[in-house]
């Protein structure tokens, strides 16, 4: 669960995110002072480690990995593939400059790309995603896609470059 106040400090993020959050508003029994958010994304709750994290350039780059269920409350499921609730890999990177958090991203995006072609056999496009549909909060939104049956397009992966955005929400000198 993430507190509600972590998703309202990043303006875009809450906007792009609010038709799917699953809140929480009673505990045990009682009334939440604060609402809590079924975890949708990680950016938030990352974010405000990395304030506690980092306190120099000199702890820069930082880089973590993680597996977590995230929940959505998203209008059209489909089995197998997008559900209310799924697992998925994060990884969230801290760097000095613009350059090398653009450069993390685009080599993620080959990462996931190789994999795909070489360990899972799926042949995807890899692309920049549109300014509507780039991640909320982020600057730039890199994506494989893989083409199913029915013609449509899958996202099977991403990569966000998200600036300074979630830096400066949560105080990250």
């Amino acid at each position: 669960f993430i507190p509600y106040s972590f998703i309202e400090k990043e303006a875009s993020h809450v906007e792009g995110f609010n038709p799917e959050l699953a809140l929480v508003t009673i505990g045990g029994g009682k009334e939440l002072e604060e609402k809590l958010v079924v975890r949708p994304t990680s950016e938030t709750i990352v974010n405000h480690m990395f304030t506690q994290w980092i306190h120099s350039y000199r702890d820069l780059p930082l880089m973590i990995n993680q597996w977590a269920n995230v929940t959505r409350w998203e209008m059209r499921t489909k089995p197998f593939v997008r559900t209310l609730e799924f697992l998925w890999q994060e990884g969230h990177t801290a760097h000095a400059t613009l350059e090398e958090a653009e450069k993390e991203a685009l080599q993620m995006i080959d990462v996931y790309t190789k994999f795909a072609y070489e360990q899972a056999a799926i042949p995807v496009i890899a692309g920049r995603k549109s300014k509507v549909e780039t991640f909320a909060g982020a600057d730039k939104t890199y994506t494989i896609e893989a083409m199913m049956g029915d013609r449509k397009a899958l996202q099977a992966g991403t990569s966000h470059n998200l600036g300074q955005n979630f830096s400066r929400a949560f105080g990250t000198q």
